[in-house]
């Protein structure tokens, strides 16, 4: 009995060591190991968190990106006739000839310059605006603001200038060519017929996709032209924090003068002067003294008549070079102070006549 007592009490008391001795080996954790896991557990619990919401709908103004073509296209004129003074001293037509040449080389130097080296056109600049791959951002459950996302790809560059620059170009001198050749004629070989009949078919197609593409643009406020739609390039915001350079202001009072000149331009050959002076002679307040002044100077140059002739029917006085500048100017003329058409011109002498002259 001691034998065994003395057995188990080396074995209890080593048993009652081993936890003490375990514990003196483990090391406290460091102070700053709950920031780390905080910041090794946040990405998934923001991922967790925002895995349900639904990407935000993106809303560009349709008029930016209406107007930045428009610009594009005044600074493309803008260049080419800076061009063409170059050239002022060469030979009368013979850079017409080689125009279609000279609009892809100019389009080509604004490609090559802004959309090649991830870089919006001047147009898209001042829009405050850039091209954007709408592929890369089709990931699902991804919060979208419209300012993310990568530019245009290598490819989608390359495909741009060969649809904008090379297409266009091709297509102006295909059809140049035709009308030259006179494809179109019935006196034509078929082959020739057939050809002129394709490329019309084509373009035709061509418009009514276009027509299309953009009632869809208006709708949607997405891809303004089929280059755009084909190669996936949209138009979104380059800076949450500027505005378009710009304004509304400016661009309506342009196209308010604008469109009131040309229809001033449209309208002024259509009306009578004669005839709206006439229109207005009661409302004018400027009313002659007297009838005898009136009957001795001339209602035209209002100076007393040198050579006076009488305006007939009515017999008012003029001068010759006045009355007859203005018969010969005008068929219709009417008289200055009766309103009244002057058919015949007579030569103004105290107690005789003279044959009347037309």
């Amino acid at each position: 009995m001691v034998i065994e007592s003395l057995a188990a009490a080396p074995a209890s008391s080593s048993s009652s060591s081993s936890p003490s001795t375990s514990t003196s080996h483990l090391s406290p954790p460091p102070e700053d190991a709950w920031s780390l896991a905080y910041q090794r557990l946040l990405p998934r619990w923001k991922s967790l968190s925002q895995s349900h919401l639904s990407p935000i709908p993106i809303s560009i103004s349709k008029v930016n990106q209406v107007d930045a073509a428009r610009l594009d296209i005044e600074m493309s004129a803008m260049l080419k006739e800076q061009l063409v003074k170059v050239f002022a001293l060469m030979k009368p037509g013979m850079l017409f000839q080689y125009e279609a040449e000279l609009d892809a080389f100019l389009e080509f130097l604004i490609w090559r310059f802004s959309i090649w080296v991830d870089k919006p056109t001047p147009g898209i600049a001042l829009m405050n605006l850039r091209y954007r791959d709408e592929r890369a951002m089709e990931i699902p459950g991804k919060v979208r603001t419209g300012l993310e996302g990568p530019g245009l790809t290598v490819a989608q560059k390359i495909w741009y200038c060969v649809a904008t620059v090379g297409g266009q170009y091709i297509w102006t001198r295909l059809q140049s060519f035709s009308a030259f050749r006179r494809w179109g004629d019935s006196e034509q070989r078929s082959l020739a017929r057939r050809a002129w009949l394709l490329i019309q078919r084509i373009e035709g197609i061509y418009k009514a996709a276009a027509f299309g593409n953009l009632l869809i643009f208006l709708y949607t406020g997405r891809y303004r032209n089929l280059v755009e739609r084909v190669l996936r390039a949209r138009l979104v915001y380059g800076s949450p924090n500027m505005n378009r350079a710009v304004s509304f202001e400016y661009m309506n009072r342009q196209l308010v003068w604008n469109e009131f000149s040309e229809m001033l331009l449209l309208l002024l050959p259509l009306l009578n002067s004669s005839s709206v002076r006439n229109f207005l002679r009661p409302f004018s307040k400027e009313k002659s003294s007297s009838s005898a002044e009136d009957d001795s100077a001339c209602p035209i140059c209002l100076a007393s008549p040198t050579i006076p002739f009488l305006a007939l029917p009515c017999q008012h006085r003029y001068c010759y070079y006045c009355l007859r500048t203005r018969c010969m100017a005008a068929q219709s003329f009417r008289c200055s102070r009766c309103s009244e058409p002057v058919v015949a011109m007579q030569r103004y002498i105290e107690g005789t006549s003279a044959n009347p002259k037309r």
